[in-house]
């Protein structure tokens, strides 16, 4: 009997020491380059919360939808300064609001708008970037196309 429990023992730590953890996939899916998201539906369903939380100016819920280390300007911002001030001061709601009604493009680990980001060497416009990370969309960048260039 003793022996039979020993071995069922055995048995199931034998059995999870072989599954995958499912953080450990979704870290390294992180890091493959995309296929083209835009007509999956998380990614649509992704995009539509993010362009009513830019029409309305919903800090709280862009902050959710928003990557950490967001990147929106190529210059060190100002001590305490938000993308949120930035785009403030420099009127770029109206601008982020139609970049992110473009065609949506895979461009290695993120999807990216406009397309000509990716098709055309010499666009010089803003941009913005979408990126999974730990399974989820996050908005990762909206930036001009040259560094420092405020348009």
């Amino acid at each position: 009997m003793t022996l039979r429990l020993l071995l069922l023992g055995v048995l199931i730590v034998a059995s999870f020491a072989g599954c995958e953890t499912p953080y450990k996939k979704k870290e390294e899916d992180d890091k493959k380059p995309l296929k083209d998201q835009s007509r999956d539906q998380a990614f649509q369903a992704f995009l539509g919360r993010l362009r009513t939380a830019v029409g309305k100016k919903d800090r709280a819920m862009l902050t959710s939808l928003m990557t950490p280390d967001f990147g929106y300007r190529w210059d060190p911002a100002p001590a305490g300064e938000t993308a949120f001030d930035y785009w403030e001061q420099m009127n770029l709601w109206p601008q982020l609001d139609l970049v992110l009604r473009e065609q949506f493009v895979a461009n290695d680990l993120y999807m990216v708008a406009p397309a000509q980001v990716v098709s055309d060497a010499n666009y010089s416009g803003y941009r913005a970037g979408m990126r999974i990370i730990q399974g989820s969309w996050k908005f990762a960048y909206f930036v001009p196309g040259e560094a420092g260039a405020a348009q």
